[in-house]
């Protein structure tokens, strides 16, 4: 039986992951794992409290907030697993959610990620991920296969290949970290998992998506559905996405689109909705871009 880390990054919401913790000791069936929460700086340290009330989990206390990359990092240098189960804080475990991602690990060796199929928590039948489409490299965009449609079963088919997995639950085998490296920490928030699995693919691996697992997933808890934090972000590393992976000539085509068609629209859309401020985060997202490498690890913060 291979081992698993379980390992998730906590950034100022105990309770959230109080929740998480209960819900896989209520459901976990797959006996040879080790659980690791990151705290990621927190306002109020939890890690105290919680080595006294979870003395069989590891925690580590990150004394600056490193991101989910970064956080996600700490806890791969901790872990002792073959696999290991990357899930977000704001997640529930479902019964065999990690039995099932195992088996496919197992039986299949070129498969380095694979993630299980996710619903949203406050819609429980309502799906959000069963798979991605690949990218387009020219206009950064694919599509998140079964979001917003109600679960009927209608994607319940045998795990095989997707473009993506989800940066909310993805099991690792350790071997591909070893071949493709940890997560890049200058994504801080978003593009990171993606970025992730192209060069986990370009190591030799394929990617995933197992519909017969699933998890419940609580969106955005930790940036909120609208802010400026996520908007510079989604920004920033949509543009650092394409510089990392995409070869030269989508790279000059997406330029040229983001430009003259996605940078006005945004702004439009800012307008109309009455956001404050996006619009100076738009352009230093694209400005980071600019004057740093791809690999810098200046995050230019925008607040």
């Amino acid at each position: 039986m291979k081992s698993v880390s379980i390992i998730t990054v906590n950034y100022n919401q105990s309770f959230v992951t109080e929740q998480l913790l209960s819900s896989i000791a209520k459901t976990n069936t797959y006996f040879n794992i080790e659980i690791i929460v990151v705290d990621n700086a927190s306002k109020d340290n939890p890690v105290p409290a919680w080595k006294q009330q979870y003395p069989d989990i590891t925690f580590i206390a990150s004394d600056k907030n490193l991101g989910f990359a970064g956080g996600n990092n700490l806890g791969v240098k901790a872990a002792k697993g073959d696999y290991l189960f990357f899930v977000n804080n704001d997640t529930e475990f479902t019964e065999n959610l990690t039995t099932q991602l195992v088996r496919i690990l197992d039986e299949h060796p070129k498969v380095g990620m694979v993630s299980p199929k996710i619903r949203y928590f406050d819609q429980p039948e309502m799906l959000q991920y069963v798979g991605f489409t690949p990218m387009n490299y020219y206009t950064m965009r694919n599509s998140c296969i079964g979001q917003f449609e109600p679960d009927k079963g209608q994607y319940d088919k045998p795990a095989g290949p997707t473009g993506y997995i989800h940066g909310a639950a993805m099991m690792v085998r350790r071997e591909a970290i070893e071949k493709a490296g940890v997560m890049a920490e200058n994504f801080f928030l978003y593009y990171e998992e993606m970025d992730w699995c192209d060069h986990v693919k370009r190591a030799g691996y394929e990617i995933w998506i197992e519909p017969n697992a699933l998890i419940y997933h609580k969106e955005s808890v930790s940036v909120g559905r609208v802010s400026g934090l996520k908007e510079y972000f989604m920004n920033r590393n949509r543009i650092l996405f394409i510089r990392r992976n995409a070869p030269l000539q989508a790279r000059l085509f997406f330029y040229v689109y983001f430009v003259a068609l996605v940078v006005p629209r945004n702004i439009i859309n800012y307008l109309r909705h009455g956001y404050k401020g996006f619009t100076g985060l738009l352009f230093k997202a694209i400005w980071w871009n600019v004057t740093q490498s791809k690999n810098s690890t200046r995050l230019g913060y925008p607040f």
